[in-house]
């Protein structure tokens, strides 16, 4: 298919807008509803949420430019402006993940709210992102896996055919666009259930960690760190452990927010003045 929703718009040669940033953006879209929706139900205004994204799509979009960056280096060392020619590719999922964090750390400085707090209302909803997100690689043709020769095997969704090579691949971006899927579900089961805040945070680091560790392995088009050092696989299996660790403190009660009586709650009143 044509990886452009929309070609030369308002007449523009080269204006175009491809269905990659068309999912992205809807994930995204969806996701923000959904954390608007999450934070009512738990007492507080729509603001705690836009705050937060406003700080939170610039600093992911800017993480996963330089994670992709910083482990291609040597396709930008002699040409430093290509680092800004983001619509030529090379985004990172866990860079925009990283991005995403380092926003709710400064917001929730800024603005004395609980980072666990924040977190959790949003975990959901970038879950649901990466999941609808994944699609944007099946428009591209990108982030397969290994070659599929067995003709019984040649169908999708285990496979997806690549026309640049004229190949059979594994197509690990459906892989992980389920597993993500599974891992939302269990998460809303868990924010239904009012576990303690952080608890969402670890789920997300602990499952997401396992499903990108099994299935980066699977990809041929992998950030090495070194040698045979898949980046991806060694920051998963950081994620896990944080998350396990995360879950332990939390259950200890040695990890949890403060309480918040603060402007985002929706029964707030200002002081009056004397």
């Amino acid at each position: 298919m044509n990886r452009f929703a929309v070609e030369n718009l308002f007449g523009i040669e080269g204006l175009n807008i491809a269905w990659y940033g068309v999912i992205i953006a809807s994930g995204m879209m969806l996701g923000i509803l959904l954390a608007l929706r999450r934070a009512r139900n738990r007492g507080y205004k729509p603001d705690a949420i836009l705050d937060f994204v406003l700080v939170a799509i610039p600093l992911a979009v800017v993480g996963a430019r330089l994670y992709y960056v910083a482990f291609e280096w040597e396709n930008y060392a002699d040409n430093l402006w290509k680092i800004f020619a983001i619509n030529q590719g090379g985004l990172a999922i866990y860079g925009g993940v990283i991005g995403g964090l380092l926003a709710a750390v400064i917001i929730t400085r800024i603005r004395k709210f609980p980072l666990l707090t924040l977190i959790d209302l949003c975990v959901p909803s970038l879950i649901l992102g990466q999941a609808i997100g994944r699609w944007g690689n099946f428009v591209n043709q990108e982030a397969f896996g290994n070659l599929v020769s067995n003709p019984n095997l040649q169908f999708f969704p285990f496979a997806v055919y690549i026309q640049s090579l004229g190949e059979w691949h594994q197509a690990t971006f459906f892989y992980e666009s389920m597993w993500n899927v599974v891992l939302f579900t269990i998460v809303l089961i868990l924010a239904d259930r009012r576990v303690k805040d952080g608890t969402l945070l670890a789920t997300y680091f602990i499952g997401y960690g396992i499903g990108r560790f099994l299935i980066e392995g699977l990809r041929t088009d992998s950030l090495y760190l070194f040698a045979n050092i898949r980046v991806s696989q060694l920051l998963s299996a950081i994620l896990v452990a944080v998350g396990v660790v995360m879950l332990v403190l939390i259950k200890k009660g040695v990890l949890k927010p403060k309480p918040y009586n603060g402007k985002y709650l929706l029964d707030y009143e200002e002081p009056k003045a004397e």
